[in-house]
């Protein structure tokens, strides 16, 4: 069974470190940086307090059903009727585009993502099948259920920049973070030490619907049931620990700070095979990789 890297609270940012807005449920984890938790996964609202129109960032689209809770947390942090400058997908899956064809239709906002993730985005391919057998908990159980089908916001898909560049979050870099999915970026902020992390590793054990209710502070290797590339994964890992962060927050549980967050990391990057990986599972045996065919079903 993989294991998990416990954490203290005193890394989780809590109490003044995270500000809640009362009327949307938003935290504040930064003076421009915020996320909203809807039920097991996270969105991140990039930009200041009251920026207004086109002057903020939507990082990931949540899980369906979701578009209202969204759209009130922008209108509490940056204004009523503010829409964002883009979205900006980490990858994908479900439970971070969940509302995305509505978001950028109803905000007439481009979409901006890893140029691997274009087939999920576009209508023209399905992610792999999950893998129920890596267990862990009922949110693995039931993963068959999960859709893999992709949405289609091709009027509105912008790919990435080669350099590195994320166009409309100035100071920030994007870093290919491939093992959950293909396409799967990383946000880095160099200034501050912050990264959005999105499933490259997460600080809850996302196979355990208990797990995700009680958000304990850990740090995992990325959701096991939707993983398909684990070797890819591991040096994901490795390359988000080498840049020690300051504060980071992923798809999936609680924002982490300091260093013993970092050493959490660095000791997830170093052990990774025998905390995130299972001896068996499907993708375990048989990575699927956009090279071999396997990631690119039709749908």
């Amino acid at each position: 069974m993989a294991q998990q890297v416990p954490v203290s609270r005193e890394a989780a940012l809590t109490g003044l470190d995270v500000a809640a807005d009362a009327e949307a449920g938003s935290h504040s984890i930064a003076d421009d940086l915020a996320y909203r938790r809807l039920a097991i996964a996270n969105v991140v609202l990039f930009g200041a307090v009251g920026a207004g129109d086109r002057n903020w960032v939507l990082i990931d689209a949540g899980i369906p059903g979701s578009r209202g809770r969204i759209e009130a947390a922008a209108a509490a942090r940056f204004g009523a009727g503010a829409r964002p400058a883009a979205i900006v997908l980490t990858h994908g899956h479900f439970d971070h585009v969940g509302v995305l064809e509505d978001l950028a239709e109803g905000w007439d906002a481009p979409v901006y993502a890893h140029a691997l993730e274009r087939p999920y985005l576009d209508g023209s391919a399905a992610y792999p099948p999950p893998d129920p057998s890596v267990g862990g908990g009922l949110m693995a159980r039931i993963s068959p259920l999960y859709p893999t089908r992709p949405v289609d916001v091709s009027r509105r898909l912008h790919l990435l920049p080669e350099d590195g560049q994320v166009p409309p979050m100035p100071g920030w870099r994007w870093i290919h973070t491939p093992g959950h999915t293909p396409g799967h970026i990383s946000l880095w902020r160099e200034s501050d030490r912050t990264l959005v992390a999105g499933d490259a590793f997460v600080t809850t054990a996302q196979e355990s619907a208990y797990a995700v209710a009680t958000q304990e502070p850990e740090i995992h290797g990325p959701p096991m049931y939707l993983t398909i590339d684990w070797a890819a994964a591991r040096r994901s890992v490795e390359t988000l620990a080498a840049l020690r962060p300051e504060r980071v927050i992923t798809g999936h549980g609680r924002p982490l700070q300091g260093p013993d967050m970092r050493r959490g990391l660095e000791t997830l990057a170093q052990d990774f095979d025998r905390i995130a990986v299972l001896a068996e599972g499907r993708y375990v045996r048989d990575p699927a990789t956009p090279a071999d065919g396997s990631a690119y079903r039709e749908p």
